[in-house]
């Protein structure tokens, strides 16, 4: 019997929704879903794959413990009962700090990723964190925390009103935007041409964005801090500031327009390889505008100065007033989102507070540089326990991490490892238990992050689209007994936890004097919550003291759970708005426009002007079907131009003897791929490029049609001691490489060195 059921899609930020056909408790097909507030019926590749992510035969469906060496199906009563056992004789015996807890991308797709963490982190009492972000956006959370008081505060182009949209180091056409949530972001983008908008494309690739726009620049890779500071340069120079409404709100003005002296377009022009005339007219185009906006991502993030570029982002949109304006750049207010507070002075953004023991990185944000990991672990020092456990949780760091082969010695060294993964991968390998979540189909989806990065404000939730299969724990549960077993209570009920939760938040709601329930029983509250279980009771809560809610009752008609599952599709809840100084947290209660880290790394920036440019440097690909590596076991989204290859401009080839498809060596400081060569003048001469996630060759995974056509891991050319200094985000991007082409006689270097 067929029948069809509603789903956010968790595969990329674009958060779509979809109709599901289910037949015989499987899902057969998927389409966009036509009623859905905020996509509208758009779908991708990804979306319409849904049915054979869900169906992956490789998907693991009963937990592993580690029996004689081996990984071995257990129940979940034994495999809880030996992450218990693993766990708390680690923290006893050497400290909270001595167990790490890894984070991955898809966390942030899922409820369970989303309410559980902080508990499991304050359960341990570590502060060894470590994130898929720095590898990918931490220096804007450390921009905007420095600017705003706040690493959450990240303003989004308002993309269906700009007027101008100056776009760096991303291709949304192909992976469908990223700290931006905009379902058909390539429609959006036609839609701004369409109504006589203009956008600007900087890339070192002749993307499939860059040819959809007005003009491309083909930077050198790593040089986009260079290019803002020399467009901020034009604008003081030649008067073209203007802050308008935000003039109120700003500190600093005066100290950027010298601190950006230097930067002239003459300066910068033969480091970025783009004349001074076009950054000068790319200045006075941003600020003629009626509306206009600039984003930059993961191209101007995973780079020397990752932190000082999403900085210049937002100082561009603030000197030319486009900050919180519509049409310009404005800050999201999703439904699970703080009530919005009297304006005035918060506590401030610090970095620093604590630092990694072997490098000493400074924490940002919490969290410790993922390309740190590996040391953490195998290197000991007089600062403090190396990692002696791990509970790595939708995490792939062997192949998303640089130096994946250190990492993976490293992973086998650990006395104790927890995987919550639905695969048995490169790294989930090495766990002493693996506890596999059910497929999407059957958890509940609501994008608690994601909405708050969306360039429209909306609020959907969806239930399981087909019920948990036998045997089977949901994902929630799975993370709330993790965090019992991380906190010595191992073998309490798992709504336990939720319920602390609630209790924790309700009790803090009560005393804010600002707040809707100020004064109020906490306990009365909780009695009102509805759902299914602790996670929709939770959901509740927070939709009831967001800035929508119903307040428990204080304000009638507000946001409820009962009433969001009233409306399937969704609720729209209005386009952005201007918000400040609402969203300001910083000590002063205003935008401070040159803190002194970033001040501080400026004579960095500065010396960059005389470095001499590298010869070959390497770059990054999208796929618009494999954002990440678990989706490359998946056929429907491997094939077609989804391919492993290095791609590299024809001069570049003539002048290193390679021929377009044969094999060549890409060597870096960390180690040496091989992959067929695609001659392209779609990438910039100078440039190499190759896609991320591949690699899938080690043994003892169960990936069986990934590892038919495994690539090479490309974060293997990097060592990982290339970090932006203030954000600890790993340099990706716009790194030293060789090219050596393997003719017949040369000894052929595998994908990845074998494992010793």
């Amino acid at each position: 019997m067929s029948r069809t059921a509603l789903r956010i899609c968790p595969l990329c930020e674009a958060t779509c929704g979809l109709t599901l056909t289910v037949e015989d408790g499987r899902v057969t097909g998927a389409r966009g879903d036509r009623d859905d507030v905020f996509s509208k019926g758009f779908i991708c590749p990804k979306g319409a794959a849904f049915g054979a992510v869900d169906q992956d035969p490789d998907r693991l469906r009963r937990p592993l413990v580690r029996k004689d060496g081996e990984l071995r199906e257990t129940d979940w009563a034994e495999a809880f009962d030996t992450v218990a056992a693993g766990i708390r004789p680690v923290v006893e015996r050497y400290g909270a700090d001595a167990v790490g807890v890894v984070l991955g991308n898809p966390n942030v797709h899922t409820v369970a990723g989303a309410l559980y963490p902080s508990l499991l982190l304050a359960a341990l009492g570590t502060r060894s964190l470590f994130t898929a972000s720095t590898v990918d956006q931490m220096p804007k959370h450390v921009s905007s925390g420095l600017l705003y008081g706040d690493a959450g505060a990240i303003p989004v182009p308002d993309l269906d009103h700009t007027d101008h949209l100056l776009l760096l180091g991303a291709n949304p056409m192909e992976s469908n935007g990223s700290l931006c949530t905009a379902p058909d972001f390539p429609g959006r983008l036609k839609a701004l041409k369409a109504r006589g908008g203009t956008l600007t494309v900087i890339d070192p690739r002749r993307t499939r964005t860059a040819r959809l726009a007005d003009r491309h620049l083909a930077i050198r890779p790593g040089t986009d801090a260079l290019l803002l500071a020399a467009v901020a340069h034009v604008l003081f120079a030649e008067h073209l500031t203007d802050l308008g409404d935000l003039a109120p709100h700003v500190l600093g003005v005066p100290e950027v327009r010298d601190a950006v002296r230097d930067f002239t377009p003459e300066a910068v022009a033969p480091v970025c390889d783009i004349d001074a005339g076009t950054v000068r007219v790319l200045a006075r185009e941003l600020a003629a505008a009626p509306t206009a906006a600039v984003y930059g991502r993961i191209g101007s993030c995973t780079v020397p100065h990752g932190t000082l570029a999403s900085w210049l982002v937002d100082v561009l949109n603030i000197l030319t007033g486009n900050l919180d304006r519509p049409g310009g750049a404005l800050f999201p207010l999703a439904a699970t989102d703080r009530a919005p507070r009297p304006a005035g002075p918060g506590h401030g953004f610090l970095l620093g507070r604590w630092h990694s023991r072997v490098a000493r990185h400074p924490e940002a944000k919490g969290e410790l540089p993922i390309a740190a990991l590996a040391e953490e672990i195998d290197t000991a020092t007089e600062h403090g326990e190396p990692l002696r456990a791990l509970i790595v949780s939708a995490a792939n760091p062997v192949l998303s991490a640089p130096d994946g082969d250190r990492l993976d010695k490293a992973l086998g060294a650990l006395d104790f490892m927890v995987s919550v993964d639905p695969y048995l991968n490169e790294t989930s390998r090495h766990a002493h238990v693996v506890l596999p979540p059910p497929p999407p189909a059957q958890s509940p989806h609501h994008d608690f992050a994601l909405n708050a990065l969306a360039v429209r404000n909306q609020v959907r939730y969806t239930r399981p689209a087909i019920p948990l299969e036998p045997g089977r724990m949901a994902e929630t549960e799975i993370h709330a007994r993790l965090v019992l077993a991380a906190a010595g209570l191992h073998g309490a009920a798992p709504d336990t936890v939720d319920d602390l939760a609630i209790d924790q938040t309700l009790t803090k709601a009560v005393r804010q004097e600002h707040g809707p329930v100020h004064g109020r029983d906490p306990r009365a509250l909780a009695a009102r919550l509805t759902g299914e279980n602790g996670p929709e009771r939770r959901l509740d809560l927070m939709l009831r003291l967001g800035p929508y809610g119903d307040g428990f009752g204080a304000r009638p008609g507000g946001l409820t759970l009962e009433r969001l599952l009233a409306h399937p599709h969704g609720i729209d809840l209005g386009p952005l708005r201007s918000r400040l100084p609402g969203p300001l947290r910083t000590v002063s209660g205003r935008i401070e426009l040159l803190p002194a880290p970033i001040a501080a790394d400026l004579p960095r920036l500065r010396h960059a002007l005389t470095a001499p440019p590298a010869g070959l440097v390497l770059v990054g690909r999208r796929h618009l079907r494999s954002n990440n590596s678990w989706m490359h076991n998946v056929p429907a989204l491997t094939g077609g131009t989804n391919r492993w290859a290095v791609q590299l401009h024809p001069e570049d080839a003539a002048r290193h003897g390679v021929r377009d498809g044969a094999p060549v060596r890409i060597k870096g400081a960390g180690g040496a791929v091989t992959a067929p060569a695609e001659i392209t003048d779609a990438v910039r001469p100078g440039v190499v490029s190759l896609p991320h996630g591949w690699g899938h060759d080690r043994p003892g995974t169960r990936l069986g049609h990934a590892a038919k056509n495994p690539g090479g891991n490309v974060n293997q050319l990097l060592d990982g001691t290339l970090l932006d200094p203030l954000s600890g985000n790993a340099v990706l991007n716009g790194v030293p490489v060789e090219i050596i082409p393997l003719t017949e006689g040369t000894a052929d270097v595998p994908a990845t060195p074998p494992l010793t």
